[in-house]
């Protein structure tokens, strides 16, 4: 059996949105690295990711929304603002640490004070997006939906699991490149 047509077209677009977001993935962290000077720093911050998948595949499975290109738009969205506000409470507990903080008061500073920005972007988003999940039908549905539940999963996951991962990764030490 060999699938055509809409399927066909489908098939290829689910292959190569899967390479761009396993390739945007490695590239992002190849970029981290250089910006942190470290390897493990940039894998704390993508840390966060898996979390975002795991929302983003629970709210489908909420609100009975298909996997499509939508809805995998709106997953390599999801990992941007993720990374992003990672990065925001790793930067500034690496500046804490420059300052002679240890690494557990390091991040939890980081982490309070990251804390409403990294908020104000999340409910932007989110609160941005509803209108657009709650419209069944329409054409981005899928993506907002995927978005919505990305944000919160990573984000309250982030802000529990990312300090503990980065205190034992500062404690126990790692060799710079």
């Amino acid at each position: 059996v060999r699938l055509l047509g809409e399927s066909a077209a489908m098939q290829e677009s689910f292959s190569s949105l899967g390479f761009g977001l396993g390739l945007a993935v490695v590239l992002v962290y190849l970029a981290m690295v250089t910006q942190f000077r470290s390897f493990m720093d940039p894998f704390v911050v993508m840390f966060s990711v898996p979390p975002a998948f795991t929302g983003v595949l629970v709210m489908l499975w909420m609100t009975h929304t298909t996997l499509n290109v939508q809805s995998l738009l709106g997953t390599i969205m999801v990992i941007g603002l993720t990374v992003s506000s990672s990065v925001l409470i790793v930067d500034f507990a690496n500046q804490r640490i420059d300052q002679g903080a240890s690494p557990f008061d390091a991040v939890v500073e980081a982490s309070i004070i990251r804390l409403r920005p990294i908020l104000m972007t999340a409910v932007a988003a989110i609160m941005g997006l509803v209108p657009t999940a709650l419209h069944a039908g329409e054409a981005n549905t899928p993506l907002a939906r995927a978005v919505i539940g990305g944000l919160i999963v990573s984000t309250v996951v982030k802000m529990y699991l990312l300090p503990i991962l980065y205190s034992y990764v500062k404690r126990t030490g790692e060799p710079t490149p």
